[in-house]
């Protein structure tokens, strides 16, 4: 199984999509060892300063090789929410060093997620709103239609590179406004189209 994301994917006015999606897509991979599926996660000893962000997650439900866009979205069988945690400190020295960033996004708890709902479930993948609560204080919010590039955009460019293959999962960006940084003993909650999915503690 391969959890792969990508970075810097919405944004807060629809009219930007067009000129941002001639930027190059930025894909980094998180092992599978950083995945906590609905429970609560403990702060990593490794790091001063952790950044959350939401995103949702989508599962592949079948291999692909160079995926036509418009078969893109069949290659989805599932979708959840997550948070996509990074070490930031980790993160600039790797980026200062130029070293890989693996231990900045990749550490134990990294990636907790939700339980998976069927994409039959979500019949516009243009129109799903998601949304993180900390504390009971809603912190990001967004749509689907603010990705710069959607589901199907993201398969096929991955998949120009790796094939892709069932139980893969693709963090798909987050919110253009509201990321920040956690702390422990705060609670989030993540939602998609107003149903809680994720409900957990940092501690």
């Amino acid at each position: 199984m391969k959890i792969l994301g990508i970075g810097s994917n919405y944004v807060t006015d629809l009219k930007d999509i067009e000129e941002k999606k001639k930027a190059k897509k930025f894909i980094f991979s998180k092992p599978s060892s950083s995945l906590a599926i609905n429970r609560d996660v403990e702060y990593p000893s490794i790091t001063n300063q952790l950044i959350y962000e939401v995103e949702l997650v989508i599962k592949i439900g079948k291999e692909g090789k160079n995926i036509a866009k418009k078969d893109a979205n069949s290659y989805i069988s599932e979708i959840a929410v997550g948070i996509d945690y990074t070490a930031k400190d980790l993160l600039s020295d790797a980026r200062e060093t130029k070293h890989p960033w693996e231990f900045a996004k990749g550490f134990d708890g990294a990636a907790p997620i939700s339980s998976f709902k069927s994409i039959t479930e979500y019949p516009n993948l243009a129109d799903i709103n998601f949304d993180l609560k900390i504390n009971e204080e809603l912190k990001q919010e967004s749509n689907t239609a603010y990705m710069i590039n959607d589901f199907a955009d993201i398969i096929v460019f991955i998949s120009e590179y790796m094939t892709l293959q069932p139980g893969d999962l693709i963090f798909t960006g987050t919110p253009a406004l509201g990321k920040g940084e956690i702390f422990k003993g705060d609670q989030l909650q993540c939602s998609i189209n107003g149903e809680l999915m994720l409900d957990f503690k940092m501690i």
